[in-house]
């Protein structure tokens, strides 16, 4: 049975320091009002940093650029999506018309061919855990806590919340989260698979987590995302298809080359992305 949890403001996570993957050069790419850009690892890591708490309409159109940003860099591996305040996004702001945002920034954030990881702190609700759900992989932290709301409203997601909830978690648990508003806490996310981790206050599964897809080849990973999300809509023949295709284009690459290489010399890969 889903639990019920009672959302305390958690204090934010900052990325580590001391992790291989990050160094201390991070800059600053991207500044606007209110969402903050940094590159990190050699540039090879994007961290998006929003506001946290109620989303309002120029956030979400400045978390479009900032994808629009990030897609056009070609060095960029992985992407790290989190938020300044307490609470990753509690809902919309109350004269925000989601309509007049286009495209939605979840839509602008499973765009982007990259592995994204996010780490959701406190309430992710509503527009919120409709962003965080195009996301690829998922950290919440021990206070987390998931809801979609808005047919208790009279009202219906509108950025894709319907479609992507029932991918990740099941159309059952979907449908009770959706029909009777259930709010679900972190141990709850992660059980029916909502959640991939669970943060504690160290940083430790992030760095982790961006550590592994750092290690691996940037190409293989853009070709797998795009084979988990494109085959997940098609047939499974049309799935095999997809792969094998994926397959031929990944033979011809240097990456392909460099990690037959150095898998026959025992040695570390060092994958250029070409």
């Amino acid at each position: 049975m889903a639990k019920t949890c009672s959302c305390k403001s958690l204090r934010k996570l900052n990325l580590p320091t001391d992790q291989s993957v990050y160094d201390e050069t991070a800059r600053i790419t991207l500044q606007s009002d209110s969402v903050t850009v940094t590159t990190s690892a050699d540039g090879h890591v994007a961290t998006v940093t929003i506001p946290g708490g109620v989303l309002e309409a120029r956030t979400a159109a400045e978390i479009n650029e900032a994808c629009r940003r990030i897609q056009e860099e070609r060095e960029i591996r992985v992407v790290v999506l989190k938020s300044l305040g307490p609470d990753f996004c509690t809902g919309l702001a109350e004269n925000f018309d989601p309509k007049l945002v286009y495209p939605d920034p979840a839509t602008a954030v499973s765009a982007l061919t990259t592995p994204v990881v996010s780490l959701l702190s406190g309430l992710c609700s509503s527009g919120g855990l409709e962003i965080a759900l195009a996301c690829d992989i998922r950290i919440g932290t021990p206070d987390s806590c998931f809801s979609l709301t808005e047919p208790t409203n009279g009202l219906l997601p509108m950025w894709g919340g319907t479609q992507r909830l029932p991918r990740a978690i099941s159309q059952g648990r979907a449908a009770s989260m959706l029909l009777l508003g259930t709010e679900i806490d972190a141990t709850t996310a992660q059980l029916w698979g909502l959640l991939h981790s669970i943060e504690q206050d160290d940083g430790f599964e992030l760095a982790k987590t961006v550590e592994s897809l750092m290690a691996c080849g940037p190409l293989a990973l853009q070709m797998a995302k795009e084979a988990v999300h494109r085959g997940s809509e098609l047939p499974l023949r049309d799935g095999l298809r997809l792969e094998g295709d994926l397959n031929h284009q990944l033979a011809a690459t240097d990456d392909r080359a460099e990690g037959l290489a150095a898998f026959f010399s025992k040695r570390p890969p060092d994958f250029s992305g070409r």
